[in-house]
C-alpha cells in the first residue's frame, strides 16, 4: 500500500492530475481507476477524495487544465499580421493541433452523459470561452473582416455546438452528425462566421465515432 507523503495541498493536486493525465493517455479512460491513479502519484486512495470527489471530476479539470496551459486565444490575442476572422480560424486550428487535449477531448465524451458533468462543462465553456469568441468577433467587425450583426449571439453559441453534436446529449448516427455539421457549416456562414470546413467535419466524427466504439 502506498504511504502517505506530506507535501502541500496543491502539489498533491497537481501530481494526482499529471498522474491521471498519464494513465488516460496511455491506458485510456474507461480502464484506469482510482486506484491505479493514486498508485501512480504515489499516495493512499484517500488523498484522492480530499480533492476530488470521481473519476468523472478528475477528467473535467483535466480538460479545463489543458486548455489553460495551450490557451489558443492567448497564442492569437497579440498577433498584428492577423485578421480578426484570421484569429478565430486560427485558434480552430491550434486547438486541432494539441494531440494531447485532442485525446483527452475524444476520451471526456463519455462522461458528458451525467447530467451533473454535462452541466458543469456547459457553464465552464459558457464563462470562459464566450468572452474570449466576443473578442475576437469584435475585432473582426472592427477591421472588416467580420461582417455580421450578431457578434454576441455567436459567441454564445460556439461554445455550445460541441454538446449539441454529442450523441449522448442528442441521439444521432453518423450520418445525422455530418448533416449536423453542414447545418452549421451554412448557418455560421450565413450569419457572417464562415469557419467549418471539411477539416472540422473529418475531426468531429473523429472524436466522436471513436467514444462511440469504446462505449460499444
Amino acid at each position: 500500500m502506498a504511504r502517505p507523503v506530506k507535501k502541500p495541498p496543491e502539489q498533491w493536486e497537481r501530481e494526482i492530475l499529471d498522474a491521471a493525465k498519464e494513465l488516460f493517455l496511455s491506458k485510456g479512460y474507461e480502464d484506469t481507476s482510482v486506484a491505479d491513479i493514486m498508485e501512480l502519484a504515489g499516495g493512499a486512495k484517500g488523498m484522492f477524495y480530499r480533492f476530488f470527489q470521481s473519476k468523472e471530476e478528475v477528467m473535467h479539470v483535466l480538460g479545463d487544465r489543458l486548455f489553460f496551459e495551450n490557451n489558443p486565444f492567448e497564442t492569437v490575442r497579440g498577433r498584428s499580421d492577423l485578421t480578426g476572422l484570421q484569429k478565430i480560424r486560427e485558434v480552430l486550428t491550434l486547438d486541432r493541433a494539441n494531440d494531447e487535449r485532442e485525446k483527452i477531448n475524444t476520451q471526456a465524451v463519455a462522461i458528458l452523459k451525467d447530467p451533473r458533468i454535462l452541466a458543469a462543462a456547459v457553464q465552464a465553456n459558457r464563462r470562459v470561452l464566450t468572452p474570449l469568441w466576443l473578442e475576437l468577433m469584435e475585432e473582426g467587425r472592427r477591421d472588416g473582416s467580420l461582417r455580421t450583426e450578431y457578434a454576441k449571439e455567436l459567441s454564445e453559441l460556439l461554445p455550445l455546438m460541441n454538446f449539441w453534436l454529442l450523441p449522448s446529449v442528442f441521439p444521432a448516427d453518423a450520418e445525422e452528425i455530418r448533416h449536423k455539421c453542414r447545418f452549421l457549416a451554412e448557418l455560421l456562414s450565413a450569419m457572417g462566421l464562415p469557419i467549418i470546413d471539411d477539416e472540422m467535419y473529418e475531426r468531429t466524427e473523429r472524436i466522436l465515432g471513436n467514444s462511440e466504439k469504446r462505449r460499444g
